[in-house]
């Protein structure tokens, strides 16, 4: 098994690289269009500005490739800003991928950034979070997604519930940082390459 980590600029993706080397994917770090359409799972991670993030996968060519790779099917998982970059229009500025429906919002909480472990509970079925529910992950945030559709399959209380994951089709994405997240963020990698098999 391979990944694509669409290269924007994002300051983890080395670390994202590692971790899924770590579980037995071959990852790759590319602003190639062609590689990232092409590949058995293209990752959108990073942290950063929605808006800066925007442009450069628009300008690079890179949204483009993402939307066919939806279109067609194909497997996209988002990390924490990647998870935000599949909506529509963030808070933070710019415009997502728009391949899920709904808006990004700061957080609304006396605490923010949204820093540190958090426990996950699942809101519906999911094969990406299958074995994690009740475990905690590492998040870093001050943004979120407000899905208009029901794709959300996890949250976390941070004064008050905050979606942690979606999933949908071809489409997944956690608002942690599962590279960080020890033993649950290492099963969520191998849950997503499995995902990613049968999307």
């Amino acid at each position: 098994m391979s990944a694509v980590l669409a290269d924007y600029g994002a300051g983890n993706l080395l670390s994202v690289r590692s971790a899924l080397d770590r579980v037995g994917v071959a990852a790759t770090i590319s602003a190639d269009p062609d590689r990232v359409r092409e590949a058995p799972l293209a990752v959108i991670a990073g942290v950063g500005n929605a808006e800066a993030a925007a442009r450069r996968l628009e300008t690079d060519g890179l949204a483009e490739a993402l939307r066919e790779r939806v279109d067609d099917g194909r497997p996209v998982l988002g990390i924490c800003l990647g998870m935000q970059l599949l909506f529509e229009d963030s808070e933070e500025g710019g415009s997502g991928l728009a391949v899920l429906r709904g808006p990004v919002r700061r957080l609304r909480a006396g605490r923010v950034p949204h820093m540190g472990w958090n426990t996950l509970r699942l809101t519906a079925p999911s094969v990406l979070l299958d074995g994690v529910d009740g475990a905690d992950v590492y998040f870093a945030h001050s943004f979120a997604c407000v899905p208009a559709d029901p794709v959300a399959v996890a949250e976390v209380d941070h004064e008050g519930a905050v979606v942690a994951a979606v999933e949908r089709g071809p489409v997944a994405g956690v608002q942690f940082h599962p590279e960080r997240s020890a033993a649950p963020g290492a099963r969520i990698l191998r849950n997503a390459v499995a995902w990613s098999r049968s999307a």
